[in-house]
């Protein structure tokens, strides 16, 4: 296995990671958080050919995004 292989497994993993915990913390579904997390990164990586740094922007933009949806949503 190449060592950029092995590093971007590492990020999509931590990537989602971070975001099964939040969603844990949040009292909401972690398989769906991180589903959206593993679905961002691949797009980023495979579909749009971004390096680490597409990927961890495309993260960036799926928190934004979770963060406007949740603050839209009036409990």
């Amino acid at each position: 296995m190449s060592y950029s292989l092995l590093l971007m497994g590492l990020l999509i993993g931590g990537c989602a990671l971070f975001y099964y915990r939040a969603a844990e913390f949040e009292n909401n579904s972690g398989l769906a958080w991180a589903g959206l997390s593993l679905l961002v990164s691949i797009l980023c990586w495979r579909l749009f050919r971004f390096g680490w740094v597409g990927i961890l922007l495309g993260q960036v933009a799926l928190f934004v995004g979770i963060t406007i949806y949740r603050a839209a949503k009036k409990p």
